[in-house]
């Protein structure tokens, strides 16, 4: 497949547009990230070829479609169609090859486990900032699934797997306390494991649960049997993961930022083809932006947010901390204040975000503390421009833009880092707000 290579683009400084007038705009977010890469992974491993309507085009699938063609799965997209037809590797070849994760969490953390089902050396390496990223539960998973893993024993990239092709599976205990990550590309990979896999996680709080019940409803959509059959603990059989036709569906977190404009410049934002029914995370946005202040309402198919006033919230986000930046992003400009916990594994996410969000706030006359778990945020009346660093973070770009609408003259530096997830954003932006592009 001849995706765009979204991994080489020039830093570019994006003056966040700020808006006097209510807005009324409707925008089509792209697909799932989170969904895009499961079902990627699920058709390279699957008895026949699978058909992905709307996989999302960004730097993180473009990393992941690269790596499985580097072990030799074939995916084709014709120009013009919508669908992406993946047919699958044999994994009875030798391989030897290096993968880039780029910065990629699912790839550095999903595809391990499956290399792991090839035989050869393969190795893994990403951008400066993915070397920070936590992959000792990776490594040790792969050593206790019996596969022979070369590091320098710092417990981050790079490292090499070297493997028979077989992966006996069984009983397996890891402390995913870092990533729920950890455990989604185990039990991805599972049902290729002789064995299968009984997962038990066996450290402190679990963070991000609802991306594991995605991973889950993935693999039981393919006839994978798996069951949970106490906390912290899934049992994924052996079995053959079926090839499908699966339409991906709108990246609920990447809607966030577009739900949240309605809020900071008044007006009606309508996000297109909202799922009836998901287990994706962004969804939890309903919910906690109500509690702040908006006016949320289902209008068929789509989902219509209305501005309200903005109050300040004091919630639990272990669950949900990739939604961290946007609900951080509105605190700055609510009522009253803010403050947000259980969210101390977002430290290991792009970039530490507690600190980077609290640096950037408070760098534009905002009052934001860090917490050991967490972020306060109190209503400021110093707000005002300035530069805000991203930190090769697309949330941390796209929080900018929240605060930018109502906050004048904030640079967003490296905004090119939405390619990450959403390249699209600034266009859609602009669209929403009535701007030209």
């Amino acid at each position: 497949m001849q995706s765009k290579d979204y991994s080489h683009t020039e830093e570019a400084s994006w003056l966040a547009p700020t808006v006097a007038h209510a807005v009324s705009g409707t925008v089509r977010i792209p697909g799932s990230k989170s969904l895009s890469n499961r079902e990627l992974v699920l058709s390279a491993l699957a008895a026949s070829e699978s058909e992905l309507v709307d996989l999302l085009d960004s730097r993180d699938t473009s990393l992941m479609i690269r790596a499985l063609e580097t072990l030799g799965t074939q995916i084709k997209q014709q120009k013009g169609i919508t669908a992406t037809t993946i047919i699958p590797a044999t994994t009875d070849i030798a391989v030897s090859a290096q993968i880039d994760c780029g910065l990629a969490g699912t790839v550095m953390r999903f595809m391990p486990p499956v290399a792991a089902l090839f035989k050869g050396e393969i190795s893994f390496d990403g951008d400066e900032a993915a070397r920070k990223r936590p992959m000792q539960t990776t490594i040790d998973s792969l050593r206790g699934l019996g596969v022979t893993v070369e590091d320098s024993g710092s417990g981050f990239l790079p490292f090499t797997i070297q493997s028979n092709g077989e992966v006996d599976g069984g009983y397996l205990e890891i402390d995913a306390s870092a990533s729920s990550q950890f455990v989604s590309g185990l039990l991805l990979a599972a049902p290729r494991f002789t064995k299968g896999l009984t997962l038990k996680h066996v450290g402190p709080k679990l963070p991000s649960l609802p991306h594991i019940d995605m991973t889950v409803e993935c693999l039981r959509n393919r006839g994978i049997t798996v069951t949970s059959p106490e906390e912290n603990t899934w049992v994924v059989e052996p079995g053959v993961i079926q090839g499908k036709t699966v339409v991906i569906e709108p990246d609920l977190s990447n809607a966030g930022p577009f739900m949240a404009a309605a809020m900071v410049a008044g007006g009606t934002v309508k996000i297109e083809d909202w799922p009836e029914v998901t287990t994706q995370v962004g969804s939890e946005f309903i919910s906690i932006l109500s509690q702040m202040g908006a006016n949320i309402a289902h209008d068929g198919q789509d989902l219509v947010v209305r501005s309200g006033s903005i109050r300040g919230i004091e919630i639990d986000m272990s669950k949900c901390g990739e939604l961290v930046p946007v609900i951080a992003a509105l605190a700055v400009l609510a009522d009253s204040p803010t403050k947000i916990t259980g969210i101390s594994h977002i430290r290991g996410h792009e970039t530490d975000r507690i600190s980077a969000l609290v640096h950037e706030i408070n760098n534009i006359g905002g009052n934001a503390k860090e917490l050991e778990d967490g972020i306060e945020i109190q209503p400021s009346d110093k707000l005002h421009g300035g530069q805000w660093t991203t930190y090769g973070d697309h949330r941390m770009a796209t929080a900018a833009a929240i605060i930018g609408l109502a906050v004048p003259e904030i640079t967003v530096l490296d905004i090119n880092v939405v390619n990450k997830t959403m390249p699209e954003f600034v266009s859609l932006w602009n669209q929403m707000l009535g701007l030209s592009n």
